[in-house]
Order: C-alpha cells, then sequence, then structure tokens
C-alpha cells in the first residue's frame, strides 16, 4: 500500500495546502449568486454561487428567518445546480474541476458521490473551451452546450452523438433553453443578442436585440411563447417571441443579473427570483405582465426608455458581505481586509480566525497605523474568489518563517523562548484530529500533549483543502472531521510528503540562514580586517553580533569585572550573558548603510529595510566614544 501510495503522489502535479477562514455557519451568500432553483412544492430556493456554498431558504414569507442550510463540498464557484427527481435530489457544477458535477441528497444534505467519483463534462464534448451553459430537454432526448468558442454544439445525450454546431454569435454563448421537444433552442450571448434557433433546419431564425450589453440569464414561460432576459446592463426585461415588438421593462437590478428562476406555480407566472454580482436575491412580481401593449415607438434599437412594471422587489434574501481587498502585515501573521460593506477586519492567519471587527475605518490609515519595522519571510498565499479568505501553502515557502515563541505571544511553561515554524505549527493544527499525527500511546504516556502542536489550535469547522497546485481539488474536510475513518483514509491518499514530514515525522524545517560581513567602520579608525563571509540564522538579534563584536574582536579586558568575585558567588551563566550584553550595549554600536542599528532588530530585518540591496549584507562596528 505505502509503495504504490508513493508512486501515485510522485506520478502527480505537486500538492498544496489551504483552508479558509470563516464562521462555523455561513448563513448568507456571501458574494454574487450564480445559479438558482427553485422547488415550490416545498417553499424552498436553493442558491450557490461565488462563495461555494449551496443553500437552502424558506421562501415562505411568514418566516422571519430564511436560512434553512448549507450543502459544502465545493471548493470554488459553484456555477449552476439543477434540482430533479422531484425535488429530492440536486445537481451542482463548479469550477473546482473544469466541470465537477455533485449530486446531493436534498432530504440529509448529503453528497450521494464519493468526493472522487464526480462526472466531468470533458467526457461529453471533446472540446477544450470553458462550457458556460448548457441546456436539455425534458424528454432527454438532446443537450445543448454552449462556450467561449461562440457556437452552440449539439448532442443526443443517448448515444453521446455530436448532432450539429449551430453558428451565429459572435462572443461567448451564457444561457440556453430548450423548449419540450428538443426542436427549438434559445440563446443568450455577451454580444447582446438572443437567437431562436431551429435544430431541425440547424439554423438561427430570429434575433432578438432587447438588450445594450451581454445577456447572462433566460427563463421561458411553459408555453414557449414568452422570454424573460437579463444581464450586463442589470435591466430585466420580458418579451413576446411571436412579436418582439412587445416587451416589457419588469425591473432594474442594483448589479449585473447572473441568473433568473421563473415560480412555474401558475400560468402566467407569478413571480421571478433574480440574482445577480451581488450577494442579495430579489423576488418581483409579475402581476400585471401580460396587460402591455405593443409600443408604437419600438424600434428594435433598445432607443425608448420603458417604465419598469416593478420597482420594489416583493421578497428579499439577504445576502452577507465579501471581502474585496486585503493587506498582509509585516509580522506575516496578521491580515487587514476591507469588505463590500467598507468594514475593516483584522484576521489572525495562524489562528485561522478573526482577530477584531474595526468597522467603517480608513483602510490605508490602518494599515499605517499598524506597521511594525519587522521582517519575516512570506510563507503564505492569500485568495478572495469566494469572498472569504482561503489561504494557500505551498511545499516552495511553507517553511520559510520563523518567529521566537515570545514574538508570536507564546508563553512556555519554563521560561524559555524557542524559535517557532509558523507554517510547520499551522500544519500540525490543521491536521491535529487525524490518526496518524497522533504519538503512538504505547511509546508516549503524556499521550494528550503530542496533539496538534502544544501552542494553539484552529477552530475544528476549518475547511480544509488539498489540491494540485493551480488545477484540481483533490480533498475537501473539515478541520475536526480528519480523525473519521473515510477521512483519515482518503487523507492517507493525499497528504504529500513535505506535510507528513511535520505533522507525522514531526521532522522541523532548517533554519534559514543569512551570509553576511563584519567590518570596522571607517570613523574607528581601525584597520579593515580580512573579509570573513560570516553565517548566523537570519532571526539573531543585533545584539547577539554586537556581543561577539565585544567579546571577540574589541577583545577588551573584562577580567576587573570577574576577579573582586570569590569563587563561591561567581555569577551564573545567564547573568554572565546579560551583564556582556550590557557592556557590548554600552560600549560599542553597529551600523548598516550608515544608520545605527536597534539592539533588538533581526538581521533579517535589517536586511530588508535598511540594506535593501544586492550582494551580502555588511554591518559596521564601532566603539561609542566616550
Amino acid at each position: 500500500m505505502a509503495t504504490h501510495h508513493r508512486q501515485n503522489a510522485a506520478g502527480r502535479r505537486k500538492v498544496q495546502v489551504s483552508y479558509v477562514i470563516r464562521d462555523e455557519v455561513e448563513k448568507y451568500n456571501r458574494n454574487g449568486v450564480n445559479a438558482l432553483q427553485l422547488d415550490p412544492a416545498l417553499n424552498r430556493l436553493f442558491t450557490a454561487g461565488r462563495d461555494s456554498i449551496i443553500r437552502i431558504w424558506s421562501v415562505n414569507q411568514h418566516k422571519q428567518d430564511p436560512y434553512i442550510a448549507s450543502m459544502e463540498h465545493h471548493t470554488d464557484w459553484v456555477n449552476d445546480i439543477v434540482l430533479c427527481c422531484n425535488g429530492k435530489t440536486l445537481i451542482s457544477a463548479s469550477s473546482d474541476t473544469t466541470v465537477k458535477i455533485f449530486l446531493w441528497d436534498v432530504n440529509t444534505l448529503t453528497a450521494l458521490t464519493a468526493s472522487n467519483n464526480t462526472v466531468t463534462t470533458s467526457s461529453l464534448s471533446g472540446n477544450k473551451d470553458s462550457i458556460y451553459s448548457l441546456a436539455m430537454n425534458q424528454m432527454g432526448t438532446v443537450i445543448v452546450s454552449g462556450s467561449t468558442e461562440k457556437v452552440l454544439r449539439v448532442w443526443d445525450p443517448r448515444t453521446c452523438a455530436k448532432l450539429m454546431k449551430l453558428k451565429g454569435h459572435t462572443d461567448n454563448v451564457k444561457s440556453l433553453l430548450l423548449n419540450r421537444d428538443g426542436t427549438q433552442c434559445l440563446s443568450g450571448s455577451s454580444d447582446g443578442t438572443i437567437r431562436l434557433w431551429s435544430l431541425g433546419q440547424q439554423r438561427c431564425i430570429a434575433t432578438y436585440r432587447v438588450h445594450d450589453e451581454g445577456v447572462w440569464a433566460l427563463q421561458v414561460n411553459d408555453a414557449f411563447t414568452h422570454i424573460y432576459s437579463g444581464g450586463r446592463d442589470k435591466k430585466i426585461y420580458c418579451t413576446d417571441l411571436r412579436n418582439p415588438d412587445i416587451r416589457v421593462l419588469i425591473c432594474e437590478e442594483k448589479a449585473p443579473v447572473l441568473k433568473m428562476e421563473l415560480d412555474r406555480s401558475a400560468d402566467p407566472p407569478p413571480a421571478i427570483w433574480v440574482s445577480t454580482t451581488k450577494s442579495s436575491v430579489n423576488k418581483w412580481s409579475l402581476k400585471g405582465i401580460h396587460n402591455f401593449r405593443a409600443s408604437g415607438e419600438y424600434d428594435n434599437d433598445c432607443t425608448t426608455p420603458l417604465t419598469p412594471l416593478c420597482t420594489q422587489p416583493e421578497q428579499v434574501i439577504k445576502g452577507g458581505a465579501s471581502i474585496i481587498q486585503c493587506h498582509i502585515l509585516n509580522d506575516k501573521r496578521h491580515i487587514l481586509t476591507k469588505d463590500t460593506n467598507s468594514n475593516v477586519v483584522f484576521w489572525d492567519v495562524l489562528k485561522a480566525c478573526k482577530g477584531e471587527d474595526l468597522g467603517k475605518v480608513e483602510f490605508d490609515e490602518e494599515i499605517k497605523k499598524r506597521f511594525k519595522m519587522v521582517y519575516v519571510p512570506n510563507w503564505f498565499s492569500v485568495d478572495l474568489k469566494t469572498g472569504m479568505l482561503t489561504i494557500t501553502l505551498d511545499e516552495s515557502d511553507c517553511f520559510a518563517a520563523w518567529v521566537s515563541a515570545k514574538d508570536a505571544g507564546f508563553s512556555s511553561a519554563d521560561g524559555s523562548d524557542p524559535k517557532l515554524n509558523l507554517g510547520g505549527l499551522l500544519l500540525q493544527a490543521l491536521l491535529e484530529f487525524w490518526p496518524r499525527t497522533h504519538i503512538n500511546p504505547m511509546e508516549e504516556e503524556e499521550n494528550d500533549a503530542n496533539h496538534g502542536n502544544g501552542y494553539f489550535q484552529v477552530p475544528p469547522h476549518t475547511p480544509v483543502i488539498f489540491g494540485e497546485a493551480g488545477g484540481r481539488t483533490l480533498f475537501r474536510l473539515l478541520c475536526r472531521d480528519s480523525g473519521g475513518e473515510t477521512e483519515s483514509m482518503l487523507l492517507n491518499e493525499t497528504v504529500p510528503q513535505w506535510v507528513i514530514d511535520i505533522t507525522v515525522d514531526k521532522n522541523m524545517p532548517k533554519f534559514n540562514k543569512i551570509p553576511f560581513y563584519l567590518q570596522p567602520h571607517s570613523s574607528s579608525g581601525a584597520k579593515t580586517l580580512k573579509k570573513d563571509r560570516l553565517s548566523a540564522s537570519d532571526m539573531l538579534q543585533v545584539r547577539k553580533v554586537m556581543e561577539h563584536v565585544y567579546e571577540k574582536i574589541i577583545n577588551l579586558d573584562n577580567e576587573s569585572q570577574t576577579t573582586s568575585s570569590s569563587a563561591n558567588d561567581k555569577p551564573g551563566e545567564q547573568e554572565k550573558e546579560e551583564d556582556m550584553a550590557m557592556l557590548a550595549e554600552e560600549k560599542i554600536e553597529l551600523m548598516c548603510q550608515d544608520q545605527v542599528l536597534d539592539p533588538n532588530m533581526d538581521l533579517r530585518t535589517v536586511k530588508h529595510f535598511i540594506w535593501k540591496s544586492g550582494g551580502d549584507l555588511t554591518l559596521h562596528y564601532r566603539q561609542k566614544s566616550t
């Protein structure tokens, strides 16, 4: 098993570890909503989108809190969802692997497919373009897809045979609808047009220019006579397909329209649900829509301003804010973010949690205020595409950041100040519950102390994601679930060796070394020594270099301090060191680029903020004038 696993891992691309900093229950859509499905029988609306979470809402207006539950497995934007089998199952498609489709049981909210048993559209298409839209007729005899290649492709799903390619659009095809028997198709495109196609004649039989900009969402009534369209211009129209002069502007949204869902509980439909690039979802009433007549001035050019049928939505499913800006502070542990409501938040990357809500403060001012002249190497990257903080650890730089326990605010029981590796500690916390990271209780008495990293834990609901660098997701689970039987088996297959080294084998990464030269300052009159290239940990404090200079180079006669003390009251090692440090600070100063250095600074901070140039760091020393 082990050798098989190793070969497997070697054949794969590099594996990264990511995690999301978030609340345990994310009640509100945090970002644009890409997909909607309505179950009128149960009064339920399903939403999914850019925060990767599928949510179920009660659309019964008497309920105070419409949120019912969430379904989570995806790690990237959910692009589409389809409710089927009379509302018992839901299929979801996401960007986390070209198009990955999960089958969910709506009642138990579980994914029916095992995490690695998903269908991708590549088996269907044989084309490499991103598929933006798919449609199948109710009888299941025709499938149409629209993509970045501007054409519609048509298949027979029963045989997977390609039937035809339909050309005419001049930009991406974003939305598709088929009539019941699969003889006609409607398409909406980023080129701003809606086209009606006859699949029998294999051609476009009508083009509708209703919008000024891209058409991203379409719905049609059951009789296939009226089309509802929305898109980039934020407007939603209803157009009579038989007489396009007859159209009505239903409403104007606050942001570009991504998806619409007709309430089909009656004919004509009583309402339409609309989602946009913002996180709220609105229900607009269609009462009175079929009382409108042809507008005499309509000239097929969208120039006539129409009065919207509705100015206020009938019902709103409120969305949350999404993070749109972030700044990693110099300690490489804290992040400041700003969201769509202009709220600023301070986050702790290491503990995977929110530090504090700062409210509507000036973002750049807050960054300046929290600036510290300290340099810690980059050891993670941040992604905001889901509207939440996703932090990714990569083998190449995950272990670059060492800090002292005191600087990190971790006190050790024995008063020592060990050096801690931030990436290492975090990985140990993320996999704390994975059985393989626990030391065998037979070998170790105080077993409890060996879980995690001994300093902190991350919230157990934190989603942890293993994925190929820049590629597909291999496995997503919650931190607390890594002790589960199925999860721990999947982890055994997925966790890369560089993570096992630190979490299971407890092999700490090596310290980073920094080369530097030490020379007398020109003003000291001392002759320049032959250039010896020294090397030390990049966390070494300037104070320690000063002690070295004082003790080894200047070599002042310090016997006078020790001769008076008798054999019985010789100072201990620690006191000696403290005396030495104090003397060094009194007698000499260390400089870089002619700037006197603070003894508390470490070498990497000196190199980053003061040396600031290529080549090896050079430090100069001189005795303080008494």
